[in-house]
């Protein structure tokens, strides 16, 4: 069973599984998936009363999306130091290619320790990708009214034009970042 836990499932495996966390949550619960909004309920928990936004009973509408939150946290440590594979991840050589021209030639990780170092953090691309690319992904998931996987997985799953138009907006945005600036910060 270890084994099978810490070697990365197929698509067919992992694909359905996440597909019927929504028919799942919605007949047990009527929740729609999504992490963002955990935020809002954890400050509406931390900071009760004094902000009209975080003045609402978060037991009742958001204790689950925290308990959630602390399911995936708990999940991510398992998989990542419980159950980690100890192989590198499977890189296509063309990837392997376009990333080295780029500068990055580590690839013994889950993340390019060439970009994801506390050192690369006080760089101007690691500043950049880091500090500022966190807050423009953090304040994006709030303004489009959920994060890629509450729009992509939740949203579209429930017919939800505005989920449409914010996953071709997150993979424009991607494919921006991708291919016009990164070549300009490395």
């Amino acid at each position: 069973m270890f084994d099978f836990l810490s070697q990365p499932w197929p698509w067919y495996v992992a694909g359905p599984l996440i597909g019927l966390m929504i028919p799942i949550m919605l007949y047990f619960s009527n929740k729609a998936l999504g992490v963002s909004s955990s935020l809002r309920h954890t400050c509406a928990a931390c900071v009760p009363g004094k902000i009209e936004f975080f003045n609402y009973d978060w037991k009742t509408e958001g204790l689950w999306n925290i308990i959630f939150v602390i399911g995936i946290l708990i999940g991510g440590f398992l998989g990542g130091y419980i159950f980690a594979n100890p192989d590198p991840i499977a890189l296509s050589e063309a990837t392997k290619t376009d990333l080295r021209k780029l500068g990055i030639s580590d690839f013994d990780g889950f993340v390019p320790a060439d970009i994801f170092t506390w050192s690369n953090l006080f760089t101007l691309p690691g500043f950049i990708i880091m500090v500022i690319g966190g807050f423009l992904v953090g304040f994006g998931a709030r303004y489009a009214g959920g994060c890629t996987s509450g729009h992509a997985i939740s949203g579209i799953s429930n017919l939800q034009k505005a989920s449409v138009v914010a996953v071709i907006g997150f993979f424009a945005g991607g494919l921006f970042i991708t291919h016009i600036v990164y070549p300009i910060l490395f």
